[in-house]
């Protein structure tokens, strides 16, 4: 048997780039003593989502401030970090970005978003470049595989699927899910769907009001919420990945076995 200390964090990012830095940062060392892996936010660098600033942005490179910052509390912490930034992108629009780094420090793995925000009244593809289905995020803590998407990718479950095709018995979703009619139920119901439908262990890391849902949760292969932080600011919910309980629940229920189709990015 495999298994690890994951933990999801959750607050409120803002224009004031130093004070979300500062947030990310002190998050992590809170949650690191008892985690093995810490998933922060979508867009926890860099947040307008009252619009108060249309005109402007900001936006930073791999080796910039925010992961710099990132890396160095992770190995202090000795813990692996996934989180999400807004990345310069000196093609275009920046990319809506989340990066894994070990507990090591080292920046181990990236991802670029693939779904854009393009509904419920709202644009992401207006101020962000869409990435292309390449190679999915993946990474393995004591032995067990861990698959990252951001947010909206939620609502497309061969997303999903494709991460499970790549190993992956965790999957962590950092995001920035907008309030609004249904879409608290939404949330909890796609997450509990992406568990059950792939057996897998589902973890997301939302920001908080007043402009998202927080909700942040772990919830088991069998669908069974495992720990939730509810709608504060700046909280934590921990709980035990263990590979047991994944080989349990597919033994119970052997789905991915008994498919009929396969599921990959499209050409």
């Amino acid at each position: 048997m495999s298994e690890f200390r994951l933990t999801v964090a959750q607050f409120s990012a803002t224009l004031d780039v130093a004070r979300n830095r500062e947030l990310s940062v002190s998050l992590i060392a809170q949650a690191a003593p008892s985690s093995d892996l810490v998933v922060i936010p979508e867009n926890a660098m860099y947040s307008d989502p009252a619009k108060e600033q249309p005109d402007s942005g900001y936006s930073e490179a791999l080796d910039g401030d925010f992961v710099t910052a990132l890396r160095e509390a992770a190995e202090r912490g000795g813990t692996h970090v996934v989180a999400g930034f807004t990345e310069t992108n000196p093609g275009g629009h920046p990319y809506n970005t989340l990066v894994h780094i070990s507990p090591t420090g080292e920046l181990d793995g990236i991802y670029r978003k693939i779904h854009l925000y393009d509904a419920f009244g709202y644009r992401e593809s207006d101020s962000v470049t869409a990435a292309s289905a390449d190679t999915p995020l993946t990474f393995a803590v004591n032995g067990i595989t861990v698959g990252a998407a951001t947010c909206y990718d939620l609502r497309f479950p061969e997303m999903a699927r494709w991460l499970v095709d790549h190993g992956a018995d965790v999957l962590v979703y950092p995001a920035a899910w907008a309030v609004g009619p249904m879409k608290e139920l939404h949330w909890e119901s796609l997450l509990r769907a992406r568990a059950i439908e792939n057996t897998t262990y589902v973890a997301a890391a939302g920001q908080t009001g007043p402009h998202c849902t927080g909700q942040s949760q772990i919830i088991d292969p069998l669908g069974i919420t495992r720990a939730s932080a509810g709608e504060e600011a700046d909280a934590f919910a921990t709980a035990v990945i263990s590979s047991d309980r994944v080989a349990q629940v597919r033994r119970t229920n052997p789905c991915l076995e008994n498919r009929r189709f396969v599921v990959g990015p499209q050409a």
